[in-house]
């Protein structure tokens, strides 16, 4: 037990939470950006975590995280009304936010280590190094995996936004089946993800090097 209570999991719990938080606001914001209030009136439209952080989904990843050490969770579904919505593809972009909210955190992180002098960053702690490299890495995880065209998943809504109406099968079939893709997929597809993840990853952070070269 005392090997898994530690700054790492610490640092993996407020990665995850973080996330969380930033992708469930970003699916309240642009529904209500798009005219739908439904989520704002829900109280949906904030960054206090404990507004998106779904009972049973959180009690589920402290549980893993704490006897096994990894951690699977979720966050509370949005609330949304697509006829509110001002926009042919208005459920596309609210379900696009989420993922690309966490994306976009990963790139500011990375762009905001950079800008700062080598003279501050270097008096910093490994252990706050290791805080903003997790987050880094668990919203670019969490961006890639809600992009998966499985429901509930947000790719699956982008993919039944695309496809044409007289395609039912495939959404039926996803719709049937999802659960047991997505229980596949986190037992035996990990690790594909997680290379996608960190080919990302290491992308970012040899432009952000490249970026704090230029600079200093």
């Amino acid at each position: 037990m005392d090997s898994i209570l530690n700054l790492g999991t610490l640092s993996f719990v407020i990665a995850i939470i973080i996330g969380l938080t930033i992708h469930e606001f970003a699916h309240a914001w642009m529904a209500n950006q798009l005219g739908d209030p439904t989520a704002r009136h829900a109280g949906r439209l904030t960054l206090n975590p404990l507004s998106h952080l779904d009972p049973l989904g959180t009690f589920i990843l402290f549980i893993l995280i704490f006897t096994t050490g990894l951690g699977f969770g979720w966050g509370k579904p949005v609330p949304i009304n697509p006829y509110n919505l001002r926009h042919r593809y208005g459920e596309l972009l609210v379900s696009v936010a989420g993922p690309f909210s966490n994306f976009l955190l990963s790139i500011i992180l990375i762009v905001i280590i950079a800008l700062i002098p080598p003279s501050i960053s270097q008096n910093w702690s490994m252990d706050f190094y290791s805080l903003i490299q997790t987050i880094i890495s668990i919203n670019v995880m969490l961006g890639i995996f809600n992009l998966l065209p499985i429901p509930p998943l947000d790719g699956s809504k982008v993919l039944f936004d695309l496809l044409p109406a007289n395609i039912s099968s495939i959404r039926n079939t996803l719709e049937n089946y999802g659960p047991f893709l997505l229980i596949f997929i986190l037992f035996f597809g990990l690790g594909i993800l997680g290379g996608i993840a960190k080919l990302i990853i290491v992308s970012l952070v040899n432009l952000g090097n490249l970026l704090n070269g230029l600079i200093y």
